[in-house]
């Protein structure tokens, strides 16, 4: 039966090719994928009320006969109005949608319908607006209304109506009895209900307790799944041999003395950590967890240089071709005075510097497979099939949650020897210990919570409305001053606000939705407000070369207000910049606006960081007080965890982790026992003989931070 849970959506379900299609793009193929594609939350519709007594505001379920129903246009709106007239024994109420043209067909008079949703006063009293629908019978089983309603992560084309529907179909096709993952030694002890009865619950619950208790057993599954990776990755890694980096400490000594500046004590620290890793026959599998400007590139640098005195190759591999670009030239700015080749290859660049200059469209294909070129630092090309490296002995990735499994397994096979290369994670997110220990356990840890002698600190102030104008002026005379100026818009909510306008806006994309947020900041900045200085934007639509060209322009100070997309978020470095202001600083976590005002303070000059909450969300306004009283990276990262969840720090759309193990996160008794228990199954049995189904769902598991 576990094979069942194997198989392809289309062979055990009959759907259409548009449908399937669909399902595959929220990554759902096998119908364990389905199954597990979990609820983010829960709609309340289990008070079921005559509509004699209903009040504004209630959440409830009507069961009526439809009395009337038609449509109408409203021309001034351009939209079509549905209306139908709901009657039960107690009194009627009038119902009400927007262009959904299809329920003239699908809802007939005289028809016994379930309605769900919110209880709303208008000009002719009660109405319900936009409800919820099910055509009630005796045989058959509520999905949408009457009941908890799960709501699901969604795609275009396929709404949580539709999921509820197949997720039904798939739950009566399978068979009684369903292999658990888990023993019944472990069920029995940590009192877990089976994964068949935890599969029903999670999707179709009669009670919160019920939901709440799959739930439970869902993060316990994916948590102790997690950690046996992590106990069997590093079981792994102790088996497989690695090139031994070792070179005299004078000389290590030296390459940091020729530094421009001190190494704090926290790079100290970490860098001897780093050398001591290189020199064992073993790999190296550290992440370096910084704070903003903490000086990771350095400390990468450094070890990139241990490598390459050891007649080893590295492939630094970035997310961004911004990133990888500000590496590439901080790199070869450390390293200007020794004999290092360093490498830039992205999709739009390829570039070599050498000890005697920089050779422009360089053969890198050639360079990596020859050894010629020392350090490689690139976007995911350096894993392209052509690009093969002849001694590669050390892997750095930055930001390295932003990168799936198979993307680092990649550079692990292209080493051109018998031993796996080393590997350096680096990440400018600060990640608190809980998630530190759940998802990255296998690795070794450092972190740089030291900032460089003589950084000022960033002045952050919460600027209200009606301060907007004076917040502007400061601008101004910074910028007089010589200074430049962030300005970073957050995506745009698309929302249907019916009840409002009654038209149907088209969902965009999330990155289309930033982009029309910059579109419209950079229009109102450069023509309202700063007409006589020079406004530019930056986006990820823009060309490779537009994008290059508007950062060099912004480095060499003639454009004086850069407004932006996150896409600033890491890896620019602009020393004159002075302000970063932060358009609906509500809509961004307190890690990620710290990584924004990071952008800034960067040179001698005092720095500061602008947050302006959206009109109406001056409540926000305590939440975001915290950014402006703490320049801790690691303290925000707490808060942050408490507040909105281990989602916002760790990336969820990039995680590929699910929703019941990203509640299980912020829960470090659960997350302690799942340790334990995984430590003891690896202890009692290494290689999960006695555990079939745990060792299979470990193998198609996508939670591993390194290895093949």
């Amino acid at each position: 039966m576990e094979d069942t849970l194997e198989l392809p959506i289309e062979k055990f379900l009959t759907l259409a090719p548009r449908v399937i299609q669909r399902l595959h793009t929220l990554g759902i193929k096998t119908v364990r994928e389905l199954l597990y594609h979990f609820p983010r939350r829960y709609d309340d519709y289990s008070k079921i009320r005559p509509i004699r007594g209903l009040e504004k505001g209630e959440i409830v379920t009507i069961c009526g006969i439809i009395k009337k129903i038609e449509g109408h246009h409203a021309w001034r709106k351009r939209m079509t109005i549905i209306e139908a007239t709901i009657e039960d024994e107690t009194g009627t109420i009038p119902a009400l949608w927007f262009n959904q043209h299809y329920l003239l067909k699908t809802l007939k008079e005289g028809q016994t319908v379930n309605f769900s949703g919110k209880v709303s006063l208008g000009k002719r009293g009660l109405y319900m607006l936009q409800p919820e629908h099910e055509l009630v019978g005796v045989k058959k089983n509520l999905r949408h209304t009457g009941r908890l309603v799960p709501i699901y992560p969604e795609t275009y084309g396929m709404t949580s109506r539709w999921l509820r529907f197949i997720i039904q179909q798939a739950l009566e096709k399978l068979p009684e009895h369903i292999p658990d993952n888990l023993p019944i030694s472990i069920l029995v002890s940590e009192k877990l209900v089976s994964l068949k009865t935890a599969i029903q619950n999670i999707h179709f619950p009669k009670t919160p307790e019920e939901a709440a208790e799959a739930e439970h057993r869902f993060s316990f599954e994916e948590l102790l799944i997690l950690q046996l990776m992590k106990h069997m990755s590093i079981a792994e890694l102790k088996k497989t041999g690695a090139p031994k980096l070792d070179i005299p400490h004078e000389e290590l000594n030296r390459l940091i003395g020729k530094l421009p500046f001190a190494l704090t004590s926290a790079q100290k620290k970490c860098l001897q950590d780093i050398y001591e890793d290189l020199k064992k026959r073993h790999p190296m599998n550290r992440l370096v967890n910084g704070d903003v400007g903490s000086g990771k590139t350095v400390i990468a640098g450094l070890a990139s240089a241990m490598a390459v005195k050891n007649g080893y190759q590295v492939a630094f591999m970035a997310p961004t071709e911004i990133l990888a670009r500000q590496h590439f030239h901080t790199i070869r700015e450390i390293f200007k005075d020794e004999e290092f080749s360093i490498g830039l290859l992205t999709s739009s660049e390829k570039r070599v510097a050498t000890p005697y200059g920089e050779a422009d469209k360089a053969d890198i294909v050639k360079g990596a497979a020859s050894g010629t070129v020392h350090i490689l630092i690139g976007t995911h090309a350096l894993i392209q099939k052509n690009i093969q490296f002849k001694n590669l002995g050390l892997v750095v990735i930055d930001e390295q949650h932003r990168f799936g499994v198979k993307q680092r397994a990649e550079l692990s096979k292209q080493r051109g020897h018998d031993s796996v290369p080393h590997f350096l994670s680096l990440t400018a997110t600060p990640i608190p210990r809980t998630l530190t220990l759940a998802l990255y356990g296998d690795l070794n840890i450092s972190i740089l919570d030291e900032m460089p002698k003589g950084r000022k600190k960033i002045i952050t102030k919460i600027v209200s409305p009606e301060r907007r104008d004076a917040a502007y002026e400061f601008v101004r005379k910074e910028i007089t001053a010589g200074r430049q100026a962030f300005v970073i818009c957050p995506r745009i909510e698309i929302t249907e606000n019916k009840e409002e306008t009654g038209k149907k806006k088209k969902q965009l994309s999330l990155k289309q939705s930033e982009i029309k947020s910059v579109l419209e900041e950079h229009e109102k900045l450069s023509k309202k407000i700063f007409p006589d200085l020079t406004v530019s934007m930056l986006h990820g639509k823009m060309r490779p070369k537009e994008k290059e060209k508007t950062m060099n322009e912004f480095k060499n100070g003639t454009i004086d207000i850069l407004v932006a997309t996150s896409v600033i978020e890491v890896g620019i470095d602009i020393p004159n910049a002075t302000i970063m202001m932060i358009e609906g600083a509500e809509r961004f976590g307190l890690a990620q606006l710290h990584q924004f005002r990071g952008r800034v303070g960067r040179g001698a000059h005092q720095s500061y960081c602008l947050l302006f909450p959206s009109d109406g969300f001056m409540e926000w306004s305590e939440r975001l007080k915290a950014v402006a009283l703490s320049q801790n990276g690691f303290e925000l990262a707490e808060k942050d965890l408490k507040l909105r969840g281990p989602g916002n720090i760790i990336g969820y759309e990039q995680s590929g982790i699910s929703l019941p193990i990203l509640k299980a996160l912020s829960n470090p008794l659960l997350l302690e026992r799942a340790s334990k228990t995984a430590e003891k199954i690896i202890v009692e049995d290494p290689e999960l003989k006695k555990y079939p189904l745990l060792k299979k769902r470990t193998a198609i598991s996508g939670y591993t931070t390194h290895g093949e």
